[in-house]
């Protein structure tokens, strides 16, 4: 076959041949993106790569959050931590605490030279990654939320709208009975049980996770998911999963394959989530915004920020920090911002790129893509902030394995729940008493 070339390769291959060698300065980020998403990583590297030559970012898979983390950790004792950790939005409170670990992404900008304003990020996502003093610790990358999925095509065998979500946990109940009824196995499931039925749930509802406005007032913060609304919601899920209506399938993003598949009709999970489905779904789909129960007051408010961000690790040479600076400004531009949105799922981070987005039609082009969004631009109150909490990625665990004691019928819901606090609570005391 012929191979045709732009004018565009043309003039990048011209540039390359004759520009002088010189020695690039390398840029090592570790990532936990895997899939379709980490060949989003890959060539947000190579196209950054492409459009300067002083420096190389050398993206590396280091597997899950949970696993990228601790590699992380080990390197930076060891002397040999990359520049860039990508860090999901649990492991925030700990970083902060982690003193000498990390450099602020406020100060790499200032003393980078780069252009940097955190007014120009969208509030909701800026604010989380935000320390008291007004300094924005890290950089705000692959923020998503949690968003609700469903099969048009099996709403439609169904005899359901497949034009309509189910908008409220009465209404998801009733749809898995007709998904059910008419042959589904799977008619609904969930990924991240803590992030999307305690996390957003509670923020969705306006409703305190934990105390300390879950924890941005402070260490002091303890849990609180054990209220009569967070318990009505397990005791309605548990009647679902003995019903076979409801699927647990397992921690973390492992129900994320089963939505795409076909197998489970309905799914609360990642905005970013949408990549895979976009390339793997063999069916019509709809993406709506998360259930809520219509009697709570103030419902639905909005869903809290998931995801991750990239913090600069300490101990570096000046220029590569330069050079962190620099991927970052990239990162950063409407255009790059909006190409990634629209590919992902994820959040457009700043203002700029989600006006951007809009103006493209992608949002009437793409109906739901939007959902992400205008659920988290919504007014936040104290109560769905976010939730900044020590030692969360065990309170995570903990939640999983207590929640599993309901769909396995070992436990009551009000019997995990009070465990998950009472277990989490004491995690929450040690990081307080590691962090006076």
């Amino acid at each position: 076959m012929k191979k045709t070339y732009t004018f565009a390769t043309l003039a990048v291959v011209a540039a390359a041949i004759s520009l002088p060698a010189h020695a690039q300065t390398e840029i090592q980020w570790w990532h936990a993106m895997s899939g379709p998403l980490g060949e989003w990583v890959n060539d947000l590297a190579k196209q950054y790569n492409a459009s300067q030559t002083d420096y190389k970012v050398v993206p590396t898979y280091k597997g899950t959050y949970d696993e990228s983390m601790t590699a992380a950790i080990a390197a930076f004792r060891a002397g040999n931590a990359p520049h860039i950790l990508q860090v999901f939005e649990v492991g925030t409170a700990t970083m902060m605490a982690s003193k000498g670990a990390i450099k602020p992404v406020a100060d790499v900008m200032k003393e980078g030279g780069a252009k940097f304003d955190p007014k120009a990020y969208v509030p909701a996502v800026a604010g989380y990654y935000t320390a008291p003093d007004g300094r924005m610790l890290s950089f705000p990358f692959n923020s998503s939320t949690t968003i609700f999925y469903y099969n048009k095509d099996a709403f439609k065998a169904a005899g359901l709208d497949p034009n309509k979500a189910p908008s409220t946990w009465p209404e998801v109940a009733l749809a898995a009975a007709k998904l059910k009824a008419s042959g589904h196995r799977c008619p609904f499931t969930t990924s991240w049980i803590s992030w999307t039925q305690l996390e957003s749930f509670s923020a969705w509802h306006n409703t305190l996770f934990a105390t300390l406005n879950n924890g941005f007032g402070g260490t002091g913060a303890r849990l609180a998911f054990n209220s009569p609304l967070h318990l009505r919601h397990f005791e309605n899920l548990a009647n679902m999963s003995k019903q076979g209506l409801f699927t647990y399938k397992g921690r973390g993003n492992a129900a994320d394959v089963s939505f795409p598949s076909g197998e489970c009709a309905m799914m609360t999970g990642s905005s970013g989530l949408y990549a895979r489905v976009a390339k793997e779904a063999k069916f019509a789909y709809g993406i709506a915004a998360l259930p809520y129960y219509p009697d709570v007051p103030g419902a639905p408010q909005n869903t809290v920020i998931g995801g991750a961000s990239l913090w600069v690790m300490a101990g570096k040479k000046a220029p590569e920090y330069k050079g962190v600076a620099s991927f970052f400004s990239f990162l950063s531009n409407a255009e790059v911002q909006s190409a990634s949105h629209k590919r992902t799922g994820y959040l457009p981070i700043t203002t700029a790129a989600y006006e951007l987005t809009e103006k493209s039609g992608f949002y009437k082009e793409k109906p739901g893509t939007d959902v992400a969004v205008t659920q988290m631009i919504r007014k936040t109150t104290d109560k769905s902030r976010g939730i900044r909490l020590g030692n969360h990625v065990q309170i995570r665990t903990i939640i999983d394995e207590e929640t599993e004691q309901i769909w396995t019928g070992k436990k009551t819901a009000k019997e995990a729940l009070d465990t998950a606090v009472q277990r989490g609570n004491e995690q929450l005391e040690r990081f307080q008493a590691a962090n006076k």
